[in-house]
């Protein structure tokens, strides 16, 4: 029986999440599985892979085949690094101690690495939102700016308008036909009776 360390997906669409499974190479990649190893989320940064490390490496001694991704994160975690050092356990290039030893020395230089892309994951982050919350400041300052410059016209015809009404009513003259012929008539009319009364003496 062919057996391989492969993906089973979980969760709902477009949010998976995976465990990590020994299974028959024959059975479908959500059906039944040997044991499971382990669970891997995608989704987060860096990806959370937890597995059980002992269980990993003993499979993958026992000839246990891993698909292109279980590889790569078994890479990841060390268990193909173990492997490779086993190895040279069993050709007699070291002993399990040194062994030992290089694994521990792989696992702190790992972290340190997981740490500062972490950190620098956080930094790029931080760097982002500040950069979005200068623009969405910047767009509102020029919003408030316009609906300034919109409210002074208006102001201006407010003003205006109050001048206007604030003319006294004697000072306006208004000026028509009918009111200059009402007023030369009187004149005409008091200019006739003089007339007449010099014509008796005569």
């Amino acid at each position: 029986m062919a057996t391989k360390i492969r993906l089973q997906r979980h969760g709902r669409s477009k949010r998976p999440y995976y465990y990590i499974v020994v299974a028959d190479s024959r059975a479908r990649r959500d059906g039944r599985f040997i044991d499971r190893i382990g669970d891997y989320n995608p989704l987060t940064v860096p990806a959370t892979i937890n597995i059980d490390f002992d269980k990993a490496f003993d499979w993958v001694m026992k000839g246990a085949e891993p698909s292109d991704t279980c590889a790569r994160i078994l890479s990841y975690k060390g268990v193909l690094y173990k492997k490779h050092l086993a190895r040279g356990v069993r050709k007699g290039a070291m002993t399990e101690v040194e062994m030992e030893a290089k694994m521990q020395e792989w696992i702190a230089a790992k972290e340190k690495t997981v740490e500062a892309h972490i950190e620098t994951v956080a930094q790029t982050r931080a760097a982002k939102k500040a950069v979005s919350l200068a623009e969405e400041t910047k767009k509102k300052e020029d919003y408030a700016k316009k609906l300034e410059e919109a409210a002074k016209p208006a102001e201006e015809v407010a003003e205006v308008t109050e001048e206007a009404t604030d003319v006294p009513e004697a000072e306006v003259v208004v000026e028509t036909p009918e009111a200059e012929a009402a007023v030369e008539a009187p004149a005409e009319e008091a200019a006739t009776p003089e007339v007449t009364a010099e014509t008796p003496a005569e």
